[in-house]
């Protein structure tokens, strides 16, 4: 899309990079404000790559080429700039205040980024899909489960009949009993899960609609989906490999349910009553 950063392709596509690839990436993101000034040879020197490692590299970011590269970072880095924006991958147990600061200018730009990618004429239509829906399955396995039943549990709190289960096998088999009136929404960081994309083609095979919520919009995941909403990371400023960010797919999740709360007529009809079908559970 448009709005989507030269860190935001970085970042939804580094685990789709080769090996040399993935060390110009991980350069560019720990020295960005280097990576301006420098000519190919000295990034691929300095990355331990090969020059035309790195015209690959910026192909397929979606750029024309090196100096496309480094003048859409040099925008973005003074867009920050201007907007005070301090983005730091150092967190250090000696300097708990400035790391804490560091996070968060991390997750904000995380969150900007994830709403500036939203599609408005594809998302109303991802709306009155979610609406019209007979019934809608979540689907998510290991570090976004949470994130489903989370989504499952705020759907039905409004009166969005919705299931999500947590073990593969029931999420498959529940699958194969939908129709054509009815929608599965996958959440996946990497969008790249063989058993959600195999959930996805089931429900394909039965009618049903599909959607997405991945960090990449060529994810395989992606790629299967009728819709799809692209979630912005930057995780990988503070690990290499290990994917652990939920905030962006539980922050579309949080939007969706909000533009359905207001377009859905009985919506608070729904909330009060669940609220006060649960009153007795609290002190």
């Amino acid at each position: 899309m448009s709005n989507k950063t030269v860190l935001d392709t970085i970042f939804s596509n580094y685990n789709s990079f080769f090996d040399a690839e993935k060390k110009i990436a991980t350069y560019i993101i720990n020295h960005k404000e280097k990576v301006i000034e420098m000519t190919i040879a000295e990034l691929a020197n300095s990355s331990g790559a090969s020059e035309a490692t790195v015209s690959r590299f910026c192909r397929k970011c979606n750029m024309k080429g090196f100096h496309h590269l480094k003048v859409s970072l040099a925008k973005e880095i003074i867009q920050s700039s201007d907007k005070n924006i301090t983005v730091s991958n150092n967190i250090d147990p000696d300097n708990i205040s400035q790391s804490l600061q560091n996070i968060l200018a991390n997750k904000i730009d995380e969150l900007k980024q994830t709403i500036s990618m939203i599609d408005e004429i594809k998302f109303n239509e991802i709306l009155n899909l979610i609406e019209n829906a007979r019934t809608i399955q979540f689907v998510a396995v290991g570090n976004t489960t949470p994130v489903a039943l989370d989504a499952s549990y705020k759907f039905n709190q409004i009166g969005i009949p919705t299931v999500c289960n947590t073990i593969f096998e029931t999420q498959l088999a529940y699958t194969y009993n939908l129709h054509k009136e009815d929608l599965v929404i996958a959440i996946s960081n990497s969008g790249a899960s063989k058993r959600l994309v195999t959930v996805l083609e089931a429900a394909k095979v039965k009618g049903a609609k599909t959607m997405a919520i991945t960090n990449n919009e060529n994810s395989p995941i992606a790629k299967v989906s009728d819709y799809h909403i692209t979630t912005a990371t930057r995780e990988k400023l503070f690990m290499d490999e290990y994917c652990f960010s939920r905030v962006s797919a539980t922050v579309v999740i949080e939007i969706l349910y909000l533009f359905l709360t207001v377009k859905k007529e009985d919506a608070y009809k729904n909330i009060s009553r669940h609220e006060q079908s649960i009153i007795d559970d609290k002190l």
